[in-house]
């Protein structure tokens, strides 16, 4: 038997990779934080509990970057659903609520993931947050940005503070009037990408 190409060889390794950010996922929503260990991430993603600590430095880590991979999926989605367009604003709406509805969908996930950014390891550079920074710095340029470097960064910090705000402990901010802040922000109507029922706000 011939050995495996390079390239076959990088394949395996990124489904194994994906497959552990998955089963990441997965267990953190259904057990929490606390209660996920490496081992059981490894045996979900049916790998050797060795290769875990081949491609993550430690649990908290290997959540963020299981918390950007979904939340790049989730974005993409959102971007490419159809009808698809390349009109910026559209485009800023769809990534709004893609975000927002994954604090809606994901709370103790996504909650988990929070908190670890706001401790002492901070913000993980990997290449799944690379991926979606990539998104949503596009989703900037068709929006029209004329600084990008500029007005990324704000979009970023002011949906991470959303998807706080939509899960905070004992005082809530209702989704529906953070996607309001959000739209009026950024010039938006209400109606562009994927609104709630009932309407904005106050319209009743």
């Amino acid at each position: 038997m011939s050995p495996r190409s390079a390239s076959v060889n990088e394949e395996l390794r990124r489904r194994s990779r994906e497959r552990l950010l998955q089963a990441t996922v997965e267990l953190v929503a259904e057990r929490g934080y606390e209660a996920t260990t490496l081992g059981a991430i490894a045996d979900r993603a049916g790998a050797a509990r060795g290769l875990v600590s081949y491609y993550f430095p430690g649990k908290r880590q290997l959540l963020q970057s299981a918390v950007h991979r979904l939340m790049h999926l989730r974005l993409e989605a959102a971007l490419e659903r159809e009808p698809r367009t390349d009109d910026g604003r559209e485009r800023l709406a769809r990534a709004v609520d893609a975000i927002l509805g994954l604090a809606r969908d994901e709370p103790l996930l996504m909650r988990t993931h929070m908190a670890g950014i706001l401790q002492a390891e901070g913000f993980v550079q990997c290449p799944e947050q690379q991926r979606l920074a990539e998104l949503l710095r596009d989703t900037v340029t068709r929006y029209g940005s004329q600084d990008v470097d500029t007005d990324y960064p704000l979009l970023r910090a002011l949906l991470m503070g959303a998807v706080v705000a939509v899960l905070l402990p004992g005082a809530p901010m209702p989704q529906e009037r953070l996607r309001a802040e959000l739209f009026q922000r950024y010039g938006l109507d209400w109606g562009l990408g994927f609104p709630p029922d009932g309407g904005p706000p106050g319209s009743a």
